[in-house]
């Protein structure tokens, strides 16, 4: 099948098969799964113009719904952290969908300090992963074992299609602009807004500049930082990649239209991400829905090597091409 946008020539199965296999594999840390895509494209597709970075938030907002419908479903949906996360990145992916047409169709730059931020966190990730239960974070502990305790009694009852029990759910206990208080599992957690946003708020310009919504970014930075469980942070993550996808893709749409495209193919190539973004759709409730059986040490460990491996690409990148 050809597509014309892009210019892209391939079988019709292989992108939804594709963007199957890797959400269904990150969804469950957070992680759309875009900026594994956004390489396969490159590398494999040889779609390189700066419409691929629309393409590639075409996929997230037509995979990401089954996996948010899944968490809000479980109540484990932590929406102060959502708002929070989008009310910095909208901003955020509005300039970096500016910089990436105008100043940087070849951000060499960003990459380099992308991939040094993910690296740092994920040898965090990766070095609390390592360490005796006992000197990692107690409260998250806890929760890994009442969760999975919960997990495997409901399983053997019968009763896991009906949902976890009212403790599994997220409840928000006090918000203030220093502090944004929240209970899982009867065990109390905080983070201050004023540092998410601020976080946020680079992740979307990073997430308009590259075409990734910001999960792979948002997520390890908010485990490993400020010590929050993967399964109050998944849910969020992944909304707010949603919102902010839509604003990106609204973006260079209208950016296509004024003298800043320059005569560059801008526009996103609807046709492919739209399949990428169907195998997507599937592939992030199947991860939303098998994140309760999978250990959080081992989502955390996910999420290092995911971190990792998008660092060693993007610095790869900047040292060698």
């Amino acid at each position: 099948m050809h597509f014309p946008v892009s210019g892209v020539y391939c079988a019709v199965w292989i992108p939804p098969l594709v963007a199957f296999v890797i959400s269904s594999l990150t969804a469950s840390a957070g992680v759309s799964g875009a900026f594994l895509l956004l390489p396969f494209q490159m590398s494999v597709l040889g779609f390189t113009s700066p419409s691929v970075s629309p393409t590639n938030l075409i996929y997230n907002i037509v995979a990401i719904p089954g996996g948010v419908y899944r968490y809000i479903k479980e109540g484990r949906m932590a929406w102060p952290l959502t708002w929070t996360v989008v009310s910095g990145t909208l901003p955020g992916v509005v300039v970096g969908a500016i910089i990436r047409i105008r100043y940087f169709p070849d951000p060499r730059s960003f990459k380099l300090f992308v991939g040094l931020v993910l690296l740092l966190l994920g040898i965090k990730i990766l070095l609390e992963f390592i360490k005796p239960p006992s000197k990692t974070h107690p409260d998250r502990e806890t929760i890994e074992k009442k969760f999975q305790a919960e997990v495997s009694r409901a399983r053997n009852g019968g009763t896991l299609r009906a949902g976890l029990s009212k403790d599994a759910v997220i409840r928000t206990r006090s918000i203030s602009w220093r502090k944004i208080e929240y209970e899982f599992w009867n065990e109390s957690f905080a983070f201050n807004p004023i540092a998410v946003f601020s976080l946020a708020l680079a992740v979307g310009l990073v997430g308009g500049v590259y075409g990734i919504g910001g999960g792979a970014i948002i997520a390890p930075f908010v485990v490993a930082v400020l010590a929050m469980p993967v399964y109050v942070v998944a849910g969020a993550a992944l909304s707010g990649t949603l919102i902010t996808s839509v604003a990106g893709v609204a973006c260079f749409e209208l950016l296509a239209l004024t003298p800043l495209a320059q005569g560059q193919v801008v526009r996103p190539d609807w046709a492919l991400g739209t399949l990428f973004g169907v195998g997507g759709l599937f592939g992030t409730y199947l991860g939303a829905r098998i994140q309760k059986f999978i250990p959080e040490r081992l989502i955390r460990l996910l999420l290092a090597g995911l971190s990792m491996m998008l660092a060693v690409q993007y610095i790869g990148q900047f040292l060698w091409i």
